[in-house]
Formats: structure tokens, C-alpha cells, sequence
């Protein structure tokens, strides 16, 4: 049996940008998705902290040390420019994986910067 759970928590980061008339996505940081292992196009469920709204999309590269953070398409409804936001990817794993399992958390500052990278609950 396998089970979804969580793989990685982009903890507290900004909206740079949001362009209502792109296809749809959004943009993260290249260096971000890096050190959060994280794929172009892999689905990904983001909460605004600020109003409470929750919605899935899929990644796209953004440039590498920028901070960026960019809603496109209908998502950019989702949230305004300076709004915190949790990033949430998740994997499915086996009951083997999950004896020694633990997801990522990646806590950013305002500007986008990872300030710190466990890996806990």
C-alpha cells in the first residue's frame, strides 16, 4: 500500500508577482527548487496565510537567486503581491519509506532567502 504524504513545505514564502495573463503556474526561484528538490511541473498545493485561500498548481523555473515567488494565470486571483503563502508538494511512499521519514521544511525570510531546512513534521 502507498500512502501521499508530505515531501516538502516551502514555510512562509512571498508573492513577488502575479501576471493574470500567463497560462498558469507558478514561478519559483530556480535555487529554491534546488535545495527544496522540487521539479518543473511537479503539482503543488499553496495556502495563502493572509486570506485563507488553498489551490493546486504546477512549477515553472524562475531565475536563480531572485526571491521569485509568481502566481500566473487564474491562480494570480489567489493572492496580491507581499502575501505570505505555505508551498506544499507531496510523494507517495510505502510503508518501508515511511519507517524512516521525514518531509523537508524550508522556513523563508521576506526576501525569499531559505534561513533554515529541516527535516521534520
Amino acid at each position: 500500500m502507498n500512502i501521499e504524504m508530505l515531501q516538502v513545505k516551502l514555510h512562509r514564502a512571498t508573492i513577488t508577482d502575479a501576471n493574470l495573463n500567463y497560462q498558469g503556474s507558478i514561478t519559483i526561484d530556480k535555487a529554491i527548487l534546488k535545495q527544496a528538490n522540487l521539479l518543473v511541473g511537479q503539482k503543488v498545493e499553496i495556502a495563502n496565510i493572509n486570506n485563507g485561500e488553498r489551490f493546486s498548481t504546477y512549477i515553472i523555473e524562475g531565475e536563480a537567486n531572485s526571491g521569485t515567488i509568481c502566481l500566473n494565470g487564474a491562480a494570480a486571483r489567489k493572492a496580491q503581491i507581499g502575501d505570505k503563502v505555505i508551498i506544499m508538494a507531496y510523494a507517495m511512499y510505502n510503508k518501508s519509506e515511511l519507517e524512516s521519514y521525514f518531509p523537508s521544511v524550508l522556513l523563508l525570510d521576506n526576501n525569499n532567502k531559505v534561513i533554515s531546512h529541516k527535516k521534520e513534521l
